[in-house]
């Protein structure tokens, strides 16, 4: 984020951060819930956004969650994930659902309430 705690949005900077890409690729596996997971831990010279996601998926960590934790659009996350995803040092995920659709539970209120904050503040 910028100073003032407003994000940095500008075409400029999001154009240096994916390398003038505007998409992730026809086949990228990320939606908004896609978990994604690192494999590995950031090194020396790595693109700041990328060493970050790497800290912050150390557990699984839902697309949504890190746009919002970057706050960079989730655009331009899937963006940098793809790039991660392509050099092995993450890996990714759909959230399990049961085969028995009977046997569904709804999700914890408390987790719909941050993804919806989260998503409020995208």
């Amino acid at each position: 984020m910028s100073p003032g705690g407003h994000r940095d949005e500008s075409p400029d900077r999001l154009y240096t951060l994916t390398g003038g890409r505007a998409r992730s690729g026809p086949d990228s596996p990320f939606d908004l819930v896609t978990l994604v997971v690192a494999e590995s831990d950031p090194v020396p010279g790595m693109q700041s956004e990328h060493a970050a996601i790497l800290r912050m998926c150390r557990r699984p960590t839902a697309v949504v969650e890190v746009a919002a934790e970057l706050g960079l659009p989730v655009s331009i996350v899937r963006i940098l994930l793809a790039d991660l995803l392509g050099t092995g040092r993450i890996s990714a995920r759909h959230p399990r659902t049961p085969t028995n659709p009977s046997a569904y539970v709804l999700p914890d209120p408390d987790i719909l309430e941050q993804v919806l904050v989260g998503l409020r503040s995208l």
